[in-house]
């Protein structure tokens, strides 16, 4: 007779899918270098960071950690980053997921996602869940449409069955980001599943200036650089055009044969990110199709 022995238990196989979700290295990003969002980091902290590091001040006080926050606001105001500098400064796992990417042809796997991106955060705690576009599953529900649209009800369904299900989330903390707040469920924005709703806006004049001395700081530069007059002809640019600037003035050096940026270089990058974003809002993209069809 052969007698069997348990030496032990392999642990549960990870879904690819989930593994990929997994950021070995979001890549440093430290909250200095984020400009013009002073508020807004506070009030992240406070939600994802301060009850992974301190969860006994919690107590104390008498109060639950909340569970989520929804970062929402146009795009290219810094909500990606503001995630990475949160897995840069917290001890824990970072699981990074684009929603839209979860979505799966085939029925109920979707939600199956969900659930196994959950499992691996509670069984990998402290674990912050990053999922950006999240309007992409979590718009509102309606009683008619198509399959792929029931699809996505039952994908919002389950992680809403996560995030009040019986299992405490404990020390999981979701970051959700989107840039159409409008259309998200209702079901999803109440208290008890996302807390905290922080507005990520276009920066002011000041903070556009914050922006634009960091993603300056590394560029080789010779003269003076008055920032504030280039700032000030950047109205109603985001992080990313900011930096873009930087980019453009570089290139421009690069052309004049330089290995260093001047002043004037900075000022034609911004006229020139100027213009295209009046081209931006002026293109009719409806007319064009129809012109070339």
């Amino acid at each position: 007779m052969t007698t069997l022995t348990i030496m032990r238990i392999l642990p549960r196989e990870v879904d690819p899918l989930v593994h990929n979700m997994l950021s070995e290295d979001p890549g440093e990003v430290s909250y200095s270098d984020i400009g013009g969002l002073g508020d807004q980091i506070r009030e992240l902290r406070e939600v994802v960071e301060l009850p992974i590091s301190n969860p006994e001040l919690f107590q104390r006080v008498g109060i639950k950690a909340p569970k989520g926050v929804l970062l929402y606001g146009p795009p290219g105001t810094g909500k990606t980053l503001l995630a990475r500098a949160i897995s840069s400064n917290v001890d824990a796992s970072f699981l990074k997921v684009v929603a839209s990417a979860i979505v799966d042809k085939y029925i109920g796997e979707s939600a199956r996602v969900i659930r196994e991106m959950f499992h691996y955060a509670r069984s990998h705690q402290p674990c912050v869940i990053f999922m950006d576009e999240i309007d992409a599953i979590g718009g509102r529900r309606f009683s008619e449409g198509t399959s792929a649209d029931r699809e996505i009800q039952r994908t919002l369904m389950e992680l809403l069955t996560q995030l009040d299900g019986f299992d405490d989330l404990g020390k999981v903390k979701l970051i959700m980001a989107t840039n159409r707040p409008d259309v998200l469920d209702p079901a999803l924005l109440r208290p008890g599943r996302l807390d905290r709703k922080i507005e990520i806006a276009l920066p002011n004049e000041q903070g556009r200036l914050e922006v634009m001395k960091i993603h300056a700081a590394k560029i080789t530069k010779h003269g003076e650089i008055d920032y504030e007059a280039i700032v000030k002809l950047s109205d109603g640019f985001n992080g990313a055009d900011l930096r873009n600037i930087c980019t453009e003035a570089g290139l421009f050096a690069i052309r004049s044969e330089r290995d260093y940026v001047i002043q004037e270089d900075f000022m034609k990058a911004v006229r020139k990110i100027a213009d295209q974003k009046k081209l931006e809002g002026k293109l009719d993209y409806k007319a064009s199709w129809k012109n070339d069809s």
